[in-house]
């Protein structure tokens, strides 16, 4: 599990077992207390193993700009995080 800290917030990777695939996930802890908020990331790919979910949560979470006041990370504009994506800053 990686983390960052961001004014307000600490996010944190990890992933979350949906049947037989994995979800990449952040979770946003506000400081202070409270419970978190959770974040899917690339949601639309699901990964064979934890391994890859958490490596795509850390990757996901490297590209993270900052963070809204209600926990939300932002990225920039159209950025996906894909290798495959022409577009994606990676």
């Amino acid at each position: 599990m990686a983390e960052r800290v961001f004014p307000g917030f600490t996010l944190r990777t990890s992933a979350a077992r949906e049947g037989s695939r994995f979800t990449a996930l952040l979770s946003s802890w506000p400081d202070g207390g409270g419970h978190p908020t959770y974040f899917a990331v690339y949601e639309n790919r699901s990964f064979r193993s934890e391994d890859d979910a958490l490596a795509g949560a850390d990757k996901a979470l490297a590209l993270v700009l900052g963070v809204e006041e209600d926990g939300a990370p932002t990225f920039a504009e159209g950025e996906t995080g894909f290798d495959d994506d022409p577009g994606a800053s990676v």
